[in-house]
């Protein structure tokens, strides 16, 4: 049974900083694309970035790049996501996905077939 489990949202203040986790379980992790999307309330959800696997090229976007970087330890069955210069408009539920996905459809929710449940980022002062 695979498994994907977020941690690390918080409240944050505008400017700040935080580090999302997602520990994958029940796959073979280094053969899946990971990728970070996002749901604020009343809005669909949105890619924010996603991790190849293989090369491990990384997508961001356009909203989040220099801000956001995202990451993978395949030891630790395990990818990260840096968000900096957090704004109000960063506020959202982040879900963790996985997927065999292609590079062209790296940035479709519909092309992942993994989701965790999500962890809670809010920005405000």
């Amino acid at each position: 049974q695979v498994q994907l489990v977020e941690s690390g949202g918080a409240w944050v203040q505008p400017g700040g900083s935080l580090r999302l986790s997602c520990l994958a379980s029940g796959l073979s992790f280094r053969d899946y694309t990971l990728g970070w999307f996002r749901q604020a309330p009343g809005k669909e959800r949105e890619f924010v970035a996603a991790n190849r696997w293989g090369q491990g090229n990384t997508y961001a976007a356009d909203s989040v790049k220099g801000r956001f970087t995202i990451s993978r330890d395949n030891a630790k069955h395990t990818v990260f996501m840096q968000m900096n210069s957090l704004k109000p408009e960063d506020t959202a539920v982040y879900y963790c996905a996985a997927g065999r996905v292609i590079a062209s459809t790296s940035r479709q929710a519909s092309a992942y077939n993994y989701w965790g449940q999500g962890t809670q980022v809010t920005v405000s002062s």
